[in-house]
């Protein structure tokens, strides 16, 4: 099993632990909006960390921590919503071949 997968799997089953000894389940008790705003805040570390290390290589192992971060608070959300990885990686082979001009173009209006 991918690591993906493996972690996919831990979310869903942290769901019906003890929110107070689950860093996992008190988000998911504390609802979508305190969810995505774990995931804004990883996402702007990311940024950081990736201004960072452009102009200092040593500090490309924190960008890839922040990332991990970002993907895992991502998982989250995903999860919380009844999604998965799955979901994620299928869009991501659909998009294969297919141009980023294009796949933007067709994509549905919200």
């Amino acid at each position: 099993m991918d690591t993906l997968q493996q972690l996919n799997d831990t979310l869903t089953r942290r769901k019906l632990e003890d929110p107070s000894v689950s860093y996992v389940a008190s988000l998911y008790q504390s609802g979508v909006n305190k969810i995505a705003q774990k995931v804004g805040e990883e996402a702007t570390e990311v940024v950081i960390a990736a201004k960072d290390a452009a102009s200092d290589a040593k500090l490309k192992p924190a960008l890839v921590g922040e990332v991990a971060d970002l993907w895992f608070h991502s998982l989250v959300l995903l999860n919380h919503l009844e999604l998965s990885v799955d979901d994620v990686l299928n869009e991501l082979q659909n998009r294969i071949g297919v141009s980023g001009h294009t796949e933007k173009a067709n994509r549905p209006s919200v």
